[in-house]
């Protein structure tokens, strides 16, 4: 594996997507510094090469093969890769949107972000206008943008989406659409030849893809290594149970069960479908059961996404009574639409819940700001997964990280409640 100019990598960032990008490009930049580091130690050894001359051999080799006539930067030191290419975006008074890439992007693998669930005020038109997009104009930015990066002639096309948008339009029960699956072929049709995601919702939705290849990353072990910061996960000091907050969460919970050793319960919830929810407040759910025991121990939930919260401040409410001493909750894609954040402020005052551990895979600047939540950071994750595409390594154990959360729970650690 190449660490010195991964010059065949570019990172287009929509407007949406750009702090998510910016992060994993850090990320990536340290990979291969580090890489680099460990390489030349290793090679300067064995063939009895000096490092700062097997450093200038490499940047020799790489201006060589450079599409321009040499790559920026020292030639006797390791020159860090920038990966993100210029583009600018303009936002048109009709809500149109065009995309122009600055740099050349010809014959290059195009990693192109984009998080649909960014609601902060973001910069078009060079500073011009300040907008706070919605789901369908994200989506339609990516769009153009995947049109734009296809015009200009790259090798291949990866859509870096940590949340798949339309993601609950999977399953068709009446006279309706599969939104999931229509996007994907637009996708398709647009020359996309792989997507990377976090924990989407329904894995029916790989299966509406032709040609592309999804790579579905979990963060299990992020959020994992999140909670053990906070409470003992070797069952020293406190008693552990893992509920699935509702039926289709039972595998995502199991995972956490089996690997953390812990028993698994089940909140069983009776739905009225003529409500359609708007809000928390608002939620469609008639009556809750609960199928196991949480009377005294502390209670971790997971699942894959949060929007107005209803269904979970009820199920947070309801292990509370049942006896539970504290509620603790893991999402991966922390939307909190709506007024959901003053709901749970108000939640917490009450008691209801301990900590909320998400992830920055849904860029929510206020939502850091909160004594009750908890950001852990998947930037690494896609860096270390986009690295090994590129590279065509495997991905197995990026994919499957139970051995890693089993070793955790064998190591106690003091607990670290956040301030």
């Amino acid at each position: 594996m190449p660490y010195s100019e991964p010059s065949g990598l570019a990172i287009v960032a929509c407007p949406g997507g750009e702090h998510f990008a910016n992060e994993v490009i850090a990320h990536l930049q340290r990979m291969y510094k580090h890489r680099f580091t460990l390489k030349n130690d290793v090679i300067s050894k064995r063939y009895e090469i000096e490092k700062e001359e097997l450093v200038k051999k490499i940047n020799l080799e790489n201006d060589i093969d450079a599409a321009e006539l040499y790559i920026k930067g020292d030639v006797k030191k390791y020159r860090l890769p920038h990966f993100k290419a210029a583009a600018r975006f303009t936002y048109f008074a009709n809500g149109e949107f065009k995309t122009e890439l600055l740099d050349s992007i010809r014959g290059k693998d195009v990693y192109i972000f984009q998080d649909v669930e960014n609601r902060e005020v973001l910069s078009f038109n060079g500073g011009a206008n300040k907008l706070a997009l919605s789901v369908n104009d994200h989506v339609m930015a990516l769009l153009v943008t995947i049109d734009a990066v296809r015009q200009a002639e790259a090798a291949t096309i990866t859509l870096v989406v940590p949340a798949y948008p339309y993601s609950r339009q999977h399953k068709k029960k009446g006279r309706e659409g599969l939104t999931a699956s229509m996007l994907g072929h637009i996708y398709e049709m647009l020359g996309v030849t792989r997507i990377i995601t976090l924990d989407i919702h329904s894995r029916e939705i790989v299966n509406a893809f032709n040609t592309i290849t999804l790579e579905n990353l979990h963060a299990s072990y992020q959020i994992t290594r999140e909670l053990s910061k906070i409470i003992d996960l070797t069952g020293q000091t406190e008693d552990l149970v893992v509920v699935a907050p509702d039926s289709g969460a039972i595998e995502r919970n199991k995972f956490y069960a089996v690997g953390l050793k812990l028993p698994l319960a089940m909140v069983y919830k009776e739905r009225d479908y003529s409500v359609v929810s708007h809000d928390a407040k608002s939620t469609n759910i008639k009556s809750i059961k609960l199928l196991g025991d949480v009377h005294g121990k502390v209670a971790f939930l997971a699942d894959d996404m949060l929007g107005t919260g209803g269904t979970l401040l009820k199920a947070m409410e309801f292990l509370k009574e049942a006896g539970a001493t504290k509620v603790i909750a893991a999402i991966s894609l922390p939307f909190f639409t709506g007024n959901a954040i003053e709901l749970f402020d108000e939640a917490y005052k009450q008691g209801l819940f301990y900590r909320i551990i998400g992830t920055n895979a849904v860029y929510h600047e206020a939502l850091c700001n909160h004594e009750w939540y908890i950001n852990t950071s998947v930037s690494g994750l896609f860096a270390s997964v986009i690295t090994r595409i590129h590279h065509h390594q495997s991905l197995s154990d990026l994919l499957e990280n139970r051995t890693l959360i089993q070793k955790m729970e064998k190591t106690p650690q003091q607990n670290q409640p956040k301030s």
